[in-house]
């Protein structure tokens, strides 16, 4: 089968020295599309959280794209891929979960949560329950007539529900003010590659060639991931879904997300976290993560979690760690003996490096625009619906002075310089990191317990702060989002559009199904058994890190922040970005050394196979221009196949349980 690209380019539709067009991709269909998700999509959404902890991940953007596609060619018409990058954007928004703990469903879900937490018996037995009667904006308590109906049609959801959709609207503002910043900062001045962001975007463009009836090589590389991805979909979510609706327990061949080893080389190498992630898209990934990235990321993932931390166990320094842990709760009590304060001093340096080469970068254009050789390195493409960066920054700091008011009106003793410190001076330092990262590695870097460590240096002792709008995000991601949309060729403006056009559709779906839904029966419940079983054990985790602000509690969170171990950190990162300067070796694997520092092993061990098998055997097959134009096809065709088994999935759950509750 001929799948060369090298009559077309590979990397968009038009040949060399023709500068394609940015369109505006908002239109009918893109409403439609919204309305379609938001009614058909986000209730299977809701309930598959619910019943087995997943969501519909990218069944929601590609079944409807497809779908959409279909209805298209039928009425003899096409789409753009403008068009459908905006469908594809408009099924991950209206179904990304919320809360931490696996349900999906829009904002209202978090309101069942909020609640469900703050009437257990543990927050009871705590004094939550009692330190949140006069904060009605945060949970309602007690035997109100909205928790015993089970109804947000109750005048005691109107604080709460006031409260969620100042984060609907404030919210973006600060993430779309702040994101389009680094965008403009990483993307137009850094010029930074964004590995991962031609994926949504090659897709987007591979099923418009097939809109068009133009099929090149793209849509026969697409086609080909999403046969991969069925074929693993169906023994890796279809086959445990389908067995677990016959039999009293699923039929798993292959374990879901990964492998735990821990258990079994405990005696060897105790305290590290061995494992290997099972799905198919890491090794994908290793495929379109550039090569030192996936590399470096791999060296330190194994040399950290693998091979140092039975040396740090053995030198006393993993203290909280005990013999039988698994994974998961290793790497907990690990992080908080060292790797915590070891992530906060890496990030640093990662920041102080960003910084420096901004500054240097804008030096240069303005040296060049000053000398008049060439453009200034941070021009902007014509016609891509940019704003002004002043602008933008007007925006994301009105979004961020708002939360800053909100919380001080609501938490009034909570210290002001805390909120400030972390709405202009936190958010933005390590959203820049990450965006960094995002921009040169593809992931994100993360320094956990920030929020709760800054809850006990402030001296507050009130349960309602756990449930204020705190001003601390990171707002990285954005700027992948963004150079995502310029791959398409979509216009800025047409995101704005679609996002006022997202607000009042997942505000009302979400209050619809969750409404429907919550009065059938009561969340968590066994007929929702992931709910059942998870929500309990993550609402007592809840409860107990509410009390630990109080005074007199063993602060060991704050402890477990040791400026020594922040020096190594910062040591760490210094070293290794003098000793890959000083090599010859390319920058990338420096943020690849870093980045294996916050990932596990279990997932850099996939992405490194796949990496080894995308460079010393596809690249010798299909040469090295070829492949890396295949990759992101690829994988977003991988995706797409999932998600059309993820959609299966969940359609034969709702028949069952559906038919389950008939009377005959």
């Amino acid at each position: 089968m001929n799948i060369s690209p090298a009559a077309e380019d590979p990397a968009g539709d038009v040949v060399e020295g023709e500068e394609e067009e940015f369109y505006d991709g908002f239109s009918w269909k893109t409403v439609i599309g919204a309305l379609f998700i938001g009614f058909i999509m986000m209730p299977g959404s809701i309930y598959l959280g619910l019943i087995a902890g997943q969501g519909m991940g990218p069944a929601a953007e590609w079944v409807t794209i497809i779908l959409f596609m279909e209805v298209a060619r039928r009425s003899y018409q096409t789409l753009r891929k403008q068009e459908i990058y905006l469908l594809y954007y408009v099924g991950a928004a209206l179904t990304t979960q919320v809360a931490g703990i696996a349900i999906a469903g829009g904002p209202f879900a978090s309101l069942i949560w909020n609640s469900y937490v703050a009437n257990t018996p543990i927050a009871q037995a705590l004094g939550i329950t009692e330190g949140l009667r006069n904060a009605p904006w945060a949970a309602i308590v007690g035997d109100s007539p909205g928790l015993l109906g089970r109804s947000f049609f109750s005048a005691d959801w109107l604080p709460a529900i006031g409260l969620l959709l100042f984060h609907a609207s404030f919210g973006r503002m600060k993430a779309w003010g702040l994101g389009y910043v680094l965008f403009r900062i990483t993307s137009d001045v850094e010029r930074l590659p964004f590995p991962l962001a031609p994926i949504a975007a090659e897709g987007a463009t591979a099923l418009a060639e097939s809109s068009s009836q133009k099929e090149g090589w793209r849509w026969r590389i697409f086609s080909i991931g999403a046969m991969i991805g069925v074929g693993w979909g169906a023994i890796y979510i279809l086959l445990p879904a389908v067995t677990g609706l016959i039999f009293a327990q699923p039929i798993t061949i292959i374990s879901v997300p990964f492998i735990d080893y821990t258990s079994n080389t405990q005696k060897i190498l105790p305290a590290a976290l061995t494992g290997l992630g099972t799905d198919l898209g890491g090794v994908l990934i290793g495929f379109v993560l550039p090569f030192p990235v996936v590399v470096g990321t791999f060296i330190a993932a194994i040399g950290c979690f693998i091979v140092a931390n039975p040396l740090l166990y053995n030198a006393g320094i993993l203290r909280n760690w005990v013999s039988g842990t698994d994974m998961l709760q290793s790497q907990i009590v690990n992080s908080i003996d060292f790797w915590l304060s070891f992530g906060i001093g890496t990030s640093v340096i990662v920041a102080i490096i960003g910084i420096f080469s901004v500054i240097r970068a804008l030096l240069k254009g303005r040296s060049q625009k000053n000398e008049g050789v060439g453009a200034p390195q941070f021009s902007v493409p014509k016609g891509r619906g940019d704003i002004p960066i002043s602008l933008s920054l007007v925006i994301w700091a009105i979004g961020t002075i708002a939360y800053i008011a909100m919380c001080a009106y609501l938490v009034p003793a909570f210290p002001l310089w805390i909120l400030i410190f972390f709405g202009f001076v936190w958010t933005p330092i390590f959203s820049y990191i990450n965006a960094r990262m995002a921009g040169l590695a593809g992931t994100n870097v993360s320094i956990p317990y920030v929020r709760e460590a800054s809850f006990m240096m402030a001296g507050y002792r009130g349960v309602d702060i756990w449930f204020a709008p705190i001003p601390l995000a990171d707002y990285g991601g954005m700027a992948t989002h963004f150079r995502t949309v310029e791959l398409t060729k979509t216009k800025f403006t047409s995101i704005i559009k679609v996002e006022f056009l997202m607000l009042p559709i997942v505000l009302g779906c979400s209050l619809l199904f969750w409404s429907f839904i919550w009065k059938l029966s009561p969340i968590p419940a066994a007929s929702y058994p992931f709910a059942a079983k998870f929500w309990p054990v993550h609402a007592q985790q809840s409860a107990l890190w509410m009390t630990a602000n109080r005074e007199g509690e063993n602060n060991f969170l704050l402890q477990s922040i040791r400026p020594s171990y922040i020096g190594i950190g910062a040591g760490f990162a210094v070293l290794s970005y003098i000793a890959v300067v000083a090599g010859g070796l390319p920058i990338l694997f420096f943020y690849g050394l870093v980045n294996g520092t916050h990932t596990l092993p279990a997932y850099a061990i996939p992405q490194f196979i796949g990496a080894m098998l995308g460079r010393y055997y596809f690249q010798k097959r299909y040469g090295q221009e070829n492949w890396r134009a295949y990759t992101p096809v690829l994988v977003a065709g991988y995706y797409c196949g999932m998600g059309l088994i993820g959609m299966a999935a969940v359609a034969l759950a709702l028949l069952s349980k559906s038919v389950s509750r008939l009377p005959f």
